[in-house]
């Protein structure tokens, strides 16, 4: 039997509708099976998370049937409670369906810390500009020492304590600067 014989034969045409009849039933069955393990029609409304605690978040979201999970701390803000949720994903409004995982971002309890440079033989200007770019606030009083460089700094200050290179406080801490005055 040549090919052509057997593509205008009766057991070819059977073989095509069988394969067309099983098709549509596999997509039809899919699609219901879908339907019912996607819980297609459901809707939860995920809550605002902003600034609650932790404890509140994880009673909130269970009540819903949602999961959540903390991602790596933020920098501190000052305008939030500490340790509080300071960003959700996905947004308060959206619509999830159960057992979805909400993400959130904790504020940390505190500024990070920072490491003091060496700034010894430095000038004054030098010495500001690099604090202010790590992170630290200048105060305004300053110590001179008796020394020949006029304004280079010969040491630094927080709250009245010595700093030395390598110590580590916080962002945002106010360094007053130990400067020489010039005179020998």
């Amino acid at each position: 039997m040549s090919i052509f014989q057997f593509l205008k034969s009766k057991t070819f045409f059977k073989q095509i509708a069988l394969a067309l009849i099983g098709f549509v039933l596999l997509f039809f069955m899919l699609k219901f099976w879908l339907n019912i393990n996607t819980n297609h029609d459901q809707k939860i409304q995920v809550p605002d998370l902003n600034k609650i605690t932790i404890t509140e978040a994880e009673r909130k979201l269970k009540e819903l049937n949602l999961d959540f999970k903390v991602i790596d701390s933020a920098s501190y803000n000052p305008t939030y409670p500490k340790k509080s949720i300071i960003e959700q994903s996905p947004e308060a409004g959206s619509f999830v369906k159960e057992k979805r995982k909400i993400y959130v971002t904790l504020n940390p309890s505190k500024y990070r810390d920072i490491t003091i440079p060496d700034l010894n033989g430095r000038t004054k200007r030098q010495a500001e500009s690099e604090l202010q770019a790590i992170g630290f606030i200048i105060g305004t009083d300053y110590t001179y020492v008796r020394d020949i460089g006029i304004d280079v700094v010969r040491g630094l200050r927080y709250k009245g304590n010595i700093l030395n290179p390598n110590d580590q406080l916080p962002k945002n801490s106010i360094i007053d600067l130990v400067l020489g005055d010039g005179k020998r």
